[in-house]
């Protein structure tokens, strides 16, 4: 048997684009938190976080949840009254390519405005991905906080590879 099917037959359904919410942290986050923390702390992509640590800085922790699971996290930490950074961003690779990462950095950035902070720097290896969320590249000379803060306890605080990137904030 033999079927034949028109052309203005065929449907095409476009996969589901999965809802991502990005949320404050909660207690019950704090166990996928620090198995993604952990995850990228063995790659090498970020800084070790234990639970106590993240417990003690759960309010500056935002998620991104895509079906009730936690798919990125990334949390904003004050260095100065003017200066914040975005830390610990991470996305499950599982959600990559969905936009998470920039939805969390947005969320970052908004709360930053929202608290007064008139710029957010991060330091990264995903120069282009901040690009494109309008931050610029710059000096890690303008962060001394930041590099007497945690490169000091870094393991490739000699041979840094990472980059900073700015933006302002506007009020």
């Amino acid at each position: 048997m033999t079927v034949h099917v028109r052309e203005s037959q065929v449907f095409v359904v476009p996969p589901r684009t999965p809802e991502i919410i990005v949320r404050c942290a909660e207690e019950d986050d704090i166990a996928a938190i620090v198995a993604i923390v952990a995850e990228h702390a063995r790659q090498g992509h970020l800084l070790p976080r234990s639970a106590d640590n993240i417990r003690a800085t759960l309010p500056s922790w935002l998620v991104a949840e895509v079906d009730g699971a936690v798919a990125g996290i990334g949390s904003l930490v004050q260095m100065s009254p003017t200066l914040v950074e975005v830390r610990s961003l991470a996305v499950l690779p599982q959600y990559r390519g969905l936009r998470i990462g920039q939805a969390i950095v947005r969320g970052l950035v908004d709360e930053a405005r929202r608290r007064g902070f008139p710029k957010v720097f991060a330091l990264t290896r995903a120069v282009p991905f901040f690009e494109k969320l309008g931050f610029r590249i710059t000096s890690k000379d303008d962060f001394p906080e930041k590099v007497w803060r945690d490169c000091a306890i870094c393991p490739l605080q000699h041979a840094c590879d990472e980059t900073a990137v700015v933006i302002e904030v506007e009020s």
